[in-house]
């Protein structure tokens, strides 16, 4: 049996004996817990794959086929990439506010809470060429940050330079596994949860929910630590889902049925060619659209697109197709927020509409 083999005999060891395999979640919603605090996790969480990962033949054909990034052809739209900062919207304790800042990054306004999700604002990261858009939103302009919650541990959406910039008292939010990266680097509340665990800041309830993806940061941590997205509810049921970097699946259904009436869905939408390599951790634009009927969300915003030249696809070709998709559903146009980056919308209250911030 090789050592991946034995690892993965042994998480299912560890989920039979928690008395619950990965893929079932609890009959009810888990009380939150307290933030902080130190917890022991198993090794591997390469029992909660949805889908292999690919081998040494997957990455020989995609090195034969050149297909990292786009074409000529597929680059002739970069200078029409949307792009228009502006201030961050006012709010009070009662609105939900969003604004992109490109890629995975948003800021989350909720219950009087400032929450970053995945913060990259670095102009490169690694094996990646540099952001082909600015940051939309200047970290000078920001607020107090009040929260941080990350998806999982890959570059494009754990950047330890921006990371870097916050006050090491601020609250983070990670997957299993994950804490130790941020207490190395001195961060002092840190809070890491298995998927359907949740915790709970400022009157505002944060879920860590399953994901098709997986994790690596270097060449011996393969899925060492967990990946996810996030379902923020403030006082007043406001919710918002950030699904991080995920594949279509299953799990939409099972995270709608568990938190219904999510206000707006931050659903990814590129970085998905060629399919044969990205179609079990990247939806399309369609897939996204989708996942936004199997949640139950009354809105989508797209993200993961625009950024960072991860994949082959055209750069503008995320945005027309989700628009297509979009369309093709019959679902109200204003409910599809397809924000330049540094775009902001503002949720009014059920039953009111929205508002350009």
């Amino acid at each position: 049996m090789t050592q991946q083999a034995q690892e993965q005999e042994q998480a299912r060891g560890r989920a039979r004996g928690r008395g619950r395999a990965p893929d079932q979640a609890p009959d009810a919603l888990a009380p939150p817990r307290p933030p902080g605090g130190t917890r022991l996790w198993p090794k591997s969480f390469v029992d909660r794959l949805t889908a292999p990962l690919p081998g040494l033949r997957g990455i020989a054909r995609l090195a034969r086929e050149s297909a990292l990034r786009p074409r000529a052809d597929g680059l002739a739209d970069i200078q029409r990439l949307p792009f228009e900062p502006g201030p961050l919207p006012r709010v009070d304790d009662r609105t939900l506010a969003v604004t992109w800042v490109g890629h995975a990054s948003w800021v989350v306004r909720i219950g009087g809470l400032t929450v970053l999700t995945d913060p990259v604002w670095s102009r490169k990261i690694l094996g990646t060429p540099a952001r082909v858009t600015p940051a939309g939103v200047a970290w000078s302009a920001l607020p107090r940050v009040d929260a941080v919650v990350i998806s999982h541990n890959h570059y494009d959406h754990l950047d330890a330079p921006t990371l870097a910039r916050l006050p090491r008292d601020t609250p983070v939010f990670v997957p299993a596994g994950l804490g130790r990266w941020f207490t190395r680097r001195r961060f002092r509340t840190v809070t890491e949860l298995d998927w359907w665990e949740a915790s709970e800041l400022g009157g505002v309830r944060l879920d860590f929910v399953p994901a098709h993806h997986w994790s690596k940061r270097s060449l011996v941590d393969t899925c060492r630590t967990l990946w996810g997205g996030w379902v923020l509810t403030d006082a007043e049921g406001q919710r918002v889902y950030f699904a991080g970097d995920t594949g279509y699946g299953h799990w939409f259904e099972r995270i709608g049925a568990r938190y219904p009436g999510i206000d707006l869905a931050l659903l990814p939408i590129g970085a998905y060619e060629p399919r044969w390599w990205l179609s079990d951790v990247h939806c399309d634009p369609e897939e996204a659209v989708r996942a936004a009927t199997d949640l139950g969300a009354r809105r989508m915003a797209p993200m993961h697109w625009g950024t960072f030249l991860l994949s082959a696809e055209p750069v503008l070709e995320p945005l027309t197709r989700v628009r297509t998709a979009w369309e093709r559903t019959g679902r109200p146009r204003e409910d599809l927020w397809d924000l330049p980056v540094g775009g902001s919308r503002v949720l009014a209250r059920r039953g009111s509409g929205a508002s350009p911030g």
